[in-house]
């Protein structure tokens, strides 16, 4: 069962987000023999097939007494496309196993209850594999359900905590700085507050990256003027509103940038939802730390840490997915 749930966990991986503004499932048709049949991922499009149709549509009738194995729950719905609940019973299909269910609150009725409705046996399986799946659409999952988008935190800090270093503009070292731009390159939007655009007047684009979505909305909180020319967008209203705005125009994901002012006011109103913090082998001994004064400790879960050239990219959730 792992395996045909990995599999279909690589599919999504394999096809890299290509459904957005959807969300990329993954799905595998497999015998009673164990002999894969059928597989696939999302199509792009707005009437793009679902996984779960790729995969039954390229088994055909060896489907008949098959597992499914699908990342998310099959929809029951009427949306871009029909149910694909629907083509799992003409498929007779006689088992299907999800790494998650739906989280859309839009959506009538759950495909699992109706797929054990019709006689078909369901498995929901968790563990190390549902956060998995879930992980692989933590955005979409925040959006659907807060309204809002899935915020993540980014900062570079020297090994003792600070987020400037004399004598030098960068703290982090080359290869980190171009995750930063391939981090910006797969968000819908990055902000920074308005203490950040007066200081560096950053452009906040992403460069010398495949930008496949075109560039994110580069948006500074906070109370204006802009500087001359700067191509932000300015969003001066309470943060709660400015996000659901955000998430109302289709925003899914938000990769926050400011300094450590702004970082506090999103942890404050607990709206930071992941953590990447580049940790660079350099010690400063003066400036600030990488938030400003909390009303009270935030605990972090999920701590991975990477190397990412000579720095150390540590990632944690305030809230996961």
């Amino acid at each position: 069962m792992d395996a045909g749930l990995e599999r279909a966990l690589d599919l999504v991986e394999e096809a890299s987000e290509r459904a957005y503004p959807k969300p990329t499932v993954g799905a595998l048709v497999v015998t009673a023999e164990g002999d894969t049949v059928g597989e696939g991922a999302t199509e792009a499009g707005p009437r793009g097939r679902h996984a779960e149709r790729v995969a039954l549509d390229e088994a055909g009738e060896r489907s008949r007494g098959a597992t499914l194995f699908v990342t998310m729950e099959p929809c029951a719905h009427h949306g871009s496309t029909p149910p694909c609940v629907d083509a799992v019973l003409e498929a007779q299909i006689a088992r299907v196993v999800v790494c998650q269910l739906d989280p859309n609150p839009k959506v009538e009725g759950g495909g699992l209850d109706k797929l054990r409705a019709a006689g078909v046996e369901v498995e929901l399986v968790d563990g190390e594999l549902g956060l998995r799946a879930r992980r692989q659409l933590e955005a979409w999952r925040t959006w659907v359900t807060k309204g809002r988008p899935f915020v993540v935190y980014k900062v570079a800090v020297t090994l003792d905590g600070r987020t400037t270093m004399p004598g030098s503009r960068w703290i982090s070292g080359k290869e980190s700085r171009r995750f930063v731009h391939e981090l910006r390159a797969a968000s819908d939007a990055v902000a920074v507050g308005m203490g950040t655009v007066r200081s560096d007047n950053p452009r906040l684009d992403a460069r010398d990256v495949p930008t496949p979505r075109g560039q994110p909305r580069r948006i500074a909180f906070g109370r204006g003027p802009l500087p001359a020319g700067s191509e932000l967008e300015l969003r001066s209203g309470p943060l709660e509103d400015e996000l659901d705005a955000l998430g109302a125009d289709g925003v899914q994901s938000l990769l926050l940038e400011g300094g450590p002012t702004l970082a506090a006011a999103f942890f404050e109103r607990d709206l930071v939802d992941k953590v990447l913090v580049f940790q660079a082998p350099r010690l400063s001994g003066e400036g600030q730390g990488m938030v400003a004064e909390l009303p009270g400790p935030i605990e972090l879960t999920r701590l991975e840490a990477e190397r990412v050239g000579d720095d150390v990219l540590l990632t944690a959730y305030v809230h996961e997915p």
